[in-house]
């Protein structure tokens, strides 16, 4: 948001002749703090564009997470640096983070990422998608094929690794069976 917001502060103030923060008060921050919160949150802003009737199908719609996620093209140090050379960002002091994966699988550890899977993240959002709204101009066409066969994911496999995740998992742990499988 920083390398957002403040060379689009800068450049409105200059066009309003104004000072301040731009966003002032609209925006406001709220803690995501469960599970449904966060993948609520993100399926909402995945589906922008396509309640805006701005794109058709989240695979298309550009500036989401779900588009850079399954098309990768962001180069976020790169950003930063064009930013900087243009001087449209003074600094940037914090350590560059890439999207939050998804994990998965509930482990014992510290948990690095989402605790979904990819692939169930892109079923919540293509069924949700299909839900119409008075209220909201798009919604993701009912005819279309869904998601995982868009993106030519069998679902097959995928039903086969999403109900045996525990049979593979105790093979990756038992160095005898990693052993016989390579």
């Amino acid at each position: 948001m920083k390398c957002l917001n403040e060379p689009i502060a800068r450049q409105a103030n200059r066009e309003d002749e104004c000072t301040g923060h731009f966003w002032e008060s609209r925006f406001k921050s709220q803690a995501l703090d469960t599970e449904e919160a966060l993948l609520s949150c993100m399926v909402y802003i995945d589906l922008n564009p396509i309640r805006a009737a701005m794109a058709e199908k989240p695979e298309t719609s550009d500036h989401t997470s779900n588009k850079e996620r399954i098309h990768p093209t962001f180069d976020l140090a790169e950003a930063i640096a064009r930013q900087t050379e243009q001087q449209a960002l003074n600094e940037f002091s914090v350590p560059l983070k890439p999207l939050l994966g998804f994990e998965g699988v509930i482990r014992n550890g510290f948990q690095r990422g989402i605790l979904f899977s990819f692939e169930d993240y892109l079923e919540l959002v293509d069924c949700t998608g299909r839900i119409s709204r008075s209220d909201k101009r798009g919604a993701i066409d009912e005819k279309a094929l869904p998601i995982l066969e868009r993106l030519n994911l069998e679902p097959e496999r995928w039903c086969h690794r999403a109900t045996a995740f525990e049979d593979s998992y105790q093979d990756y742990r038992n160095p005898e069976r990693r052993r016989r499988a390579a």
